[in-house]
């Protein structure tokens, strides 16, 4: 029967209304929900949600339930599920060639994509590629690249921070105790700092209310470690997010990113820009380090840089390539069927998807402040673009974790689909090409289930 029904033909056109007409999980979901538990390892699933096909911001369960979506397979379809001239570039390079390793052969496809990131990535210096399956391959991949050209063996990254779950971007992963539970030792070296978070002081002391202060604050801390136990000339590089995603959404004080990467050059030590989730757009730029105005040494990319075909790349700075064949290497990075996507996406992105996600941006920061203003129990919302999240917090303004997790359920059941991050926290990333009448009725969804939740 589930096979049955998961064959029929896809009717959703986009355009639809999110649509409840069962019970959330539904009959169908409900037994594909089993047999995942049964035979799949135990993840990250927070919503009982079975899909069946996705068109646009809007997805079909295999119920017929339809949701809108606030989630894009977690910044990975910035540019809408199954985006017509992206279906059809996959489709037209599966069927000429799908595979031929090419790490070890030549193929054009991966070579203009490589120009293409090359030209888009900060930075007026000459540029390399080394493209990979995944963003925590792409982390892997700049942690050998630094190792390799500074001859340095250390690390720093950021508490909260998020850079993977494979042994070496674990090593930086820095944001919830179960990632590491149970995987100890890591790649040694790393040593995390507090992130300049501007909503939960990092420091726990008052007196960081004016960013600038707490700016100075962090790169001081820094800069003590460094006299006391982490000697800067065997730091290789610091790996930093410009906006903290797994860690909740948060957005430094403007001017940071400057003057980490002010402290990274002091030192020769290279700069690590994760655009993993905040990149192809998701900020209302291409990356989101362009808001910062400064030039990482290294770029990680991954997600959204393929519209759900599996691709990541990292982007450097070309003098520090490796100098030897074989030093690394890989067998799928660069796929023709995800490069192929991967160009056509891109060019998606520029022709108007980019812009619409900095005017939608500016329309969700004002339906979330709204709320804000509404109710005690948001603590704060935040973001940049279509990149944005609401924390909430109990009377003490401690982190409210159970609004968090009931607030989603209640959204899933009306036809919202959304994904939690960080202690307390909603992240809302729809797709960049939503429109306004659906991000109105995203929010409208929204502030109904906040309402039935601190009522």
């Amino acid at each position: 029967i589930i096979l049955k029904i998961l064959s029929l033909p896809s009717m959703l056109t986009g355009k639809e209304s999110p649509k409840i007409v069962t019970s959330i999980p539904g009959p169908t979901a409900k037994k594909i929900i089993e047999k995942d538990k049964k035979f799949i390892a135990t993840s990250t699933k927070c919503s009982p949600i079975a899909v069946k096909c996705a068109k646009g911001s809007l997805v079909e369960d295999v119920d017929g339930n339809i949701f809108l979506d606030f989630t894009s397979g977690v910044s990975v379809v910035n540019t809408g599920h199954c985006h017509p001239a992206i279906v059809e570039t996959i489709r037209r390079q599966a069927g000429e060639l799908m595979h031929f390793a090419g790490t070890d052969f030549y193929y054009d496809i991966q070579s203009r994509l490589a120009e293409k990131l090359c030209e888009i990535a900060p930075g007026k210096f000459e540029k390399k590629v080394f493209f990979t399956n995944s963003g925590t391959e792409s982390v892997e991949a700049a942690i050998k690249i630094s190792r390799w050209s500074t001859g340095r063996k250390r690390f720093m990254s950021f508490i909260g921070g998020f850079h993977g779950r494979t042994m070496g971007s674990l090593a930086l992963t820095c944001s919830k105790a179960i990632h590491r539970e149970r995987f100890f030792p890591t790649m040694p070296g790393v040593t995390h700092v507090p992130y300049p978070n501007p909503y939960r002081n990092p420091f726990g002391i008052d007196g960081y209310e004016n960013p600038s202060e707490l700016i100075n604050a962090t790169i001081e801390f820094i800069r003590y470690l460094m006299e006391k136990n982490l000697p800067p000339k065997e730091v290789a590089s610091i790996f930093f997010e410009p906006v903290q995603g797994e860690g909740g959404y948060i957005v430094p004080p403007s001017g940071f990113a400057k003057e980490l990467k002010k402290l990274a050059d002091e030192y020769g030590i290279l700069l690590v820009d994760d655009e993993i989730q905040a990149g192809f757009g998701r900020t209302g730029k291409m990356f989101a380090i362009q808001h910062y105005g400064i030039e990482p040494d290294i770029l990680t990319l991954a997600k959204g840089i393929a519209s759900g075909m599996p691709m990541g790349a990292c982007v450097f700075n070309a003098e520090y390539d490796f100098d030897k064949k074989g030093a690394h290497s890989n067998t799928f990075g660069g796929n023709l069927v995800a490069a192929s996507a991967a160009l056509t996406t891109i060019e998606v992105l520029e022709k108007g998807l980019i812009k619409n996600a900095a005017k939608m941006g500016k329309l969700m920061k004002k339906r979330l402040e709204e709320l804000n203003q509404k109710w005690e129990q948001i603590g704060d919302a935040r973001g940049i673009g279509l990149m944005r999240a609401t924390e909430f917090v109990k009377e003490n303004k401690e982190p409210a974790e159970d609004y968090k997790d009931e607030i989603i359920k209640r959204a899933y059941e009306k036809g919202l689909l959304l994904l939690p991050c960080g202690e307390s926290t909603i992240r809302y990333i729809p797709p960049l090409n939503i429109t306004e009448e659906q991000l109105n009725e995203g929010m409208d969804i929204l502030e109904e289930a906040m309402k039935e939740t601190f009522s």
